[in-house]
C-alpha cells in the first residue's frame, strides 16, 4: 500500500496547485536540502520533553545522502523545517512549537482558553501539552476571567510577552542568515513557492483537508486555520494514529 502513496499524493497537489508551482516548490526545497545536513529524517520526529524539534541523527560522520532531486515532497518539506527549528531551539533555548502555536495567539489580556486550539489551529490535547511546559516557564497564565464570564482565559505573563517578540524577531533573523548560507535567490525562491500555497480565506493548502465521507475525519470539525508549526506528539493522532 505505501509504495504507491508518495507519488499519488504528489499527483494530487499537480492537479490542484498545477505542475509549475509543484515543480517549483520542488526545485527550492532541493536546493536549501542539498546544503542541509544528510542524516536529517525524512519526516518530522516526535517532539521530546519541553516539547523540543531534536532529531535523532545518527552517531557516525555525515555521508553524503540521495539526492534531493528523488526525495519525495514531504521529505524535502520536512528536512527543510526541522532544519528552521533545530536552529530556532538552539537559539532561543524555547521550543518552535510552543513559539509559533500557543504563544503567538495569546495576548497579556488573555484569550478565552476554550477558543486557543481553533486560533491556533491544534487539537486541545495539543494545547494541554504545550501549556505544561509554558506554565513551567512561567510564559503563560491559566484563570479565570476577570470581566466575570463563566469561562476561564489563558494570557501571557510579562515573560511571555517578551518570548512573544522574540520569537518574531528570532524567525527572521534565521531566516536573514539563510539568505547568507544559502544565498538570497535560493531563499527568495522557497518563499515565492510556499507562499502562494498558505495565503487566502482559506488557503489553498486546505484542499487536502476535505475528508473522506466514510473516514473518521468526516466526524471531527474541521479545522480553522493550520498550525504555524506541526506538532507530531508521542500520544499520535486521533483515533488511528493519522
Amino acid at each position: 500500500v505505501w509504495d504507491g502513496v508518495p507519488a499519488e499524493i504528489e499527483r494530487r497537489w499537480r492537479d490542484r496547485f498545477g505542475a509549475p508551482a509543484v515543480d517549483g516548490l520542488r526545485a527550492a526545497l532541493a536546493a536549501v536540502v542539498a546544503e542541509l545536513d544528510p542524516r536529517l529524517p525524512d519526516c518530522l520526529p516526535i517532539l521530546r520533553p519541553g516539547l523540543f524539534s531534536e532529531p535523532d541523527l545518527p552517531d557516525v560522520p555525515a555521508a553524503p545522502g540521495p539526492d534531493p532531486a528523488v526525495l519525495p515532497l514531504w521529505a524535502l518539506l520536512s528536512r527543510t523545517l526541522l532544519a528552521f527549528a533545530t536552529e530556532f531551539e538552539d537559539d532561543s533555548g524555547r521550543s518552535l512549537a510552543i513559539s509559533a502555536n500557543l504563544l503567538r495567539v495569546l495576548t497579556e489580556d488573555g484569550v478565552r482558553s476554550r477558543d486557543v486550539p481553533a486560533l491556533a489551529g491544534i487539537s486541545k490535547a495539543a494545547v494541554a501539552f504545550t501549556m505544561g511546559p509554558a506554565t513551567k516557564q512561567g510564559l503563560v497564565a491559566e484563570q479565570p476571567d476577570h470581566a466575570g464570564s463563566r469561562w476561564k482565559i489563558t494570557r501571557l505573563t510579562s515573560p511571555g510577552a517578551r518570548a512573544q517578540r522574540a520569537y518574531a524577531d528570532l524567525t527572521a533573523a534565521v531566516e536573514d542568515r539563510w539568505r547568507s548560507r544559502f544565498g538570497a535567490e535560493r531563499v527568495a525562491a522557497l518563499r515565492d513557492a510556499l507562499e502562494p500555497l498558505a495565503v487566502g480565506d482559506p488557503p489553498p493548502l486546505f484542499g487536502g483537508l476535505t475528508p473522506y465521507e466514510d473516514g473518521w475525519r468526516a466526524r471531527v470539525k474541521a479545522p480553522a486555520v493550520l498550525p504555524h508549526y506541526p506538532m507530531v506528539l508521542h500520544r499520535g493522532g486521533y483515533p488511528d494514529g493519522a
